[in-house]
């Protein structure tokens, strides 16, 4: 591995100038004053930065061997954009991948469109969670879900059943996305310094993504 490459990838180096154009682009995250705190979050952030690029590089050879169509060039200004709820659901790495790459989105779309959702399955969500599916009259009504409602206060299930048939689906397409990350990030190799944020083989190691 050469002065300029950040990591391999499937023996395909990914250039350090694909980190720093990431990293032009986002404002970092803590605003450290310490020169020495300073210098422990860019490092940090410059193995967060790589571990984008490498899921955005993982993501593109994915839709490639699945025969998706090769998506066009992401840019690095759109994690600007990223939801605080993705963020929190999703992990900072993985909620910047899907934003800064379309190779990500596309992935993620196909894992989705593979979900199966059973039947009893969506009626089992429905059940579980009466307080989500109460009608706009019993909402202005206060109708307490669990105790004394009748079946007209609720959105039948025939009703509702196409919208928690996609939830699920979507909330298991991202379980999958997060395995298929897992999996496809063994045998990457990086360079120093530009190792996973929560490797504990480097001194400056934290458990945030």
């Amino acid at each position: 591995m050469t002065e300029h490459e950040a990591a391999v990838v499937r023996g395909e180096a990914i250039p350090k100038a694909r980190v720093d154009a990431l990293l032009r682009a986002v404002p970092p995250r803590d605003r450290e004053t310490r020169p020495e705190s300073l210098a422990r979050a860019e490092r940090q952030r410059r193995r967060w930065a790589t571990q984008v690029v490498v899921a955005d590089e993982l993501a593109r050879r994915a839709c490639a061997d699945r025969g998706l169509e090769p998506p066009s060039e992401g840019s690095p200004a759109l994690v600007l954009s990223i939801a605080g709820p993705d963020v929190a659901d999703l992990g900072s790495i993985v909620a910047t991948a899907l934003a800064h790459s379309p190779a990500a989105r596309t992935l993620l779309t196909e894992l989705e469109r593979e979900q199966f959702i059973p039947e009893e399955a969506a009626w089992e969500y429905y059940t579980r969670n009466r307080d989500r599916f109460l009608t706009p009259d019993a909402l202005r009504r206060g109708v307490n879900p669990f105790h004394g409602a009748t079946d007209a206060d609720f959105v039948p299930y025939d009703h509702a059943r196409a919208g928690i048939t996609a939830e699920l689906r979507r909330a298991a397409g991202r379980r999958a996305f997060f395995d298929w990350l897992d999996q496809a990030r063994v045998g990457v190799e990086y360079a120093p310094g530009h190792e996973h944020p929560g490797d504990p083989s480097h001194p400056d190691h934290e458990h945030r993504h």
